[in-house]
């Protein structure tokens, strides 16, 4: 299937469908001698697995990964790396009625368009559920990059009409404070209550996350169809329900004049303002890195809705299974590790330019 492997030099491919047997990956362009942090990769997924509070899907996945290869006495060997993550609590039966039946809103019309054939078990590959594999390798790209001073900051800052106004750095510690993963602890409240509130209409809510990275340094990014956001809106947006992003001012710089947009030189190359989001030219410039990634409401819904069939004949669903009212606090795990994979892509790429 193309379009399963994402990065220049440190690269993942992954595989696998929601109710298969595993999901799984191989990463390529990982450095030797790397001491692999297992508790931290162990961490990033449980922070991304569904049955974590009431607030998202019950289905119960432990979601521990097993590595395969390229790992030995805890380090890594500098081959490709293999690991699966199994899948124990599947109900394929929850989606028997979605074999001759298109889920509004959903891929499995475009995916039968496509490949003339689908797995519709949670809609197999086109489920979120393979971005446990992407956090695995997320995990491991932030654990180099930390040794590089280089770290990230993702939280929950929207949900509904509930907003958060913030470009703060939190630590993860203050952010898993919340169920929904929102560091200000009254919005978060308000966050909990809204989703409860629709849950009980049987009815879902989107929301945004804001990602910032710090100890970025100045010069990665490859002009001019790599730039930098470029790829880091590409990575943003592979991932399931993302509907857009922007970067630093985004869409806010459109009522602003330019006098009050640009970011003024300090000595030390440090700018008063940072409307450029920390990347200008399509390369950054020291300093942080700030950007922000709408999520659409979920698609599922606990409700009756019309669709059509296989034939094209109208009909009415009946939505089953276990499903997120908001998918956004489970996503920022995502958010991160992708933002990492980008990241730690562009600095070897730009390391090899240096050579």
């Amino acid at each position: 299937m193309a379009g399963s492997t994402f990065g220049t030099l440190f690269q993942l491919s992954t595989f696998g469908e929601s109710h298969g047997a595993a999901l799984g990956g191989v990463i390529q362009g990982c450095p030797p001698n790397l001491a692999i942090d297992f508790e931290y990769i162990q961490a990033a997924l449980n922070r991304r697995r569904p049955g974590q509070s009431a607030l998202v899907s019950p289905r119960n996945e432990a979601d521990e990964v097993e590595f395969l290869s390229g790992i030995y006495q805890g380090k890594t060997t500098g081959t490709p790396i293999g690991f699966i993550l199994r899948n124990h609590d599947q109900r394929p039966e929850d989606y028997e009625q979605l074999k001759a039946a298109y889920r509004p809103s959903h891929a499995d019309y475009t995916y039968d368009q496509k490949y003339g054939h689908r797995d519709p078990r949670g809609g197999g590959r086109s489920s979120a559920r393979e971005t446990a594999c992407r956090v695995v390798a997320g995990a491991i790209a932030e654990h180099i990059l930390a040794q590089l001073g280089i770290q990230f900051s993702t939280y929950v800052d929207q949900i509904g009409p509930c907003r958060f106004n913030s470009t703060a750095f939190f630590s993860t510690a203050d952010i898993d404070q919340s169920f929904v993963r929102c560091p200000d602890q009254p919005s978060s409240r308000e966050m909990i209550a809204l989703i409860e509130e629709t849950k009980e209409e049987g009815d879902t809510l989107g929301g945004a996350i804001r990602g910032i990275i710090h100890g970025v340094p100045a010069g990665l990014g490859e002009p001019v169809f790599d730039k930098l956001h470029a790829e880091l809106g590409k990575a943003m947006l592979s991932i399931n329900a993302v509907k857009g992003v922007e970067f630093g001012s985004g869409f806010d710089a459109i009522g602003m004049k330019g006098s009050a947009h640009n970011d003024v030189f300090t000595e030390g190359f440090n700018t008063e303002t940072n409307h450029s989001g920390g990347i200008q030219g399509g390369i950054s410039n020291g300093m942080p890195i700030t950007f922000r990634v709408a999520f659409k409401p979920v698609a599922t819904l606990m409700q009756t809705q019309r669709t059509v069939n296989a034939q094209g004949e109208a009909i009415a669903l009946e939505a089953r299974g276990r499903h997120d009212v908001c998918v956004v606090p489970r996503a920022v795990p995502i958010v991160q590790a992708m933002a990492a994979l980008v990241i730690l892509d562009a600095y070897l790429l730009n390391k090899r330019l240096s050579l």
